[in-house]
């Protein structure tokens, strides 16, 4: 099983920034998709089609947040904390 580094610097997941539209102008991982933290539920359905989730944010603590809510309806993910620590190893 990949670990979470192998996984992003594979460019096979997709990065999803939990973050507000305005956070997320101010800088972000290239590619990543831009899901705020409280339209998680009512995209679920779009996150559910996409492979290899890894969620960011600021400092980790929102993008936990969105793990745990989708871990708990069924969607496999990782929580990869701040989107600056994702993006160094892409």
């Amino acid at each position: 099983m990949q670990t979470l580094i192998e996984l992003i610097k594979s460019g096979k997941a997709t990065i999803v920034d939990v973050r507000t539209p305005v956070e997320f102008m101010g800088g972000h991982v290239a590619n990543s998709k831009n899901i705020p933290l409280n339209e998680i539920p009512e995209r679920i359905e779009e996150l559910k089609k996409m492979n290899h989730l890894i969620l960011c944010c600021a400092s980790g603590g929102r993008s936990g947040q969105a793990a745990r809510y989708l871990q708990q309806n069924g969607i496999t993910c990782e929580n990869g904390g701040s989107w600056m620590d994702v993006n160094a190893y892409c």
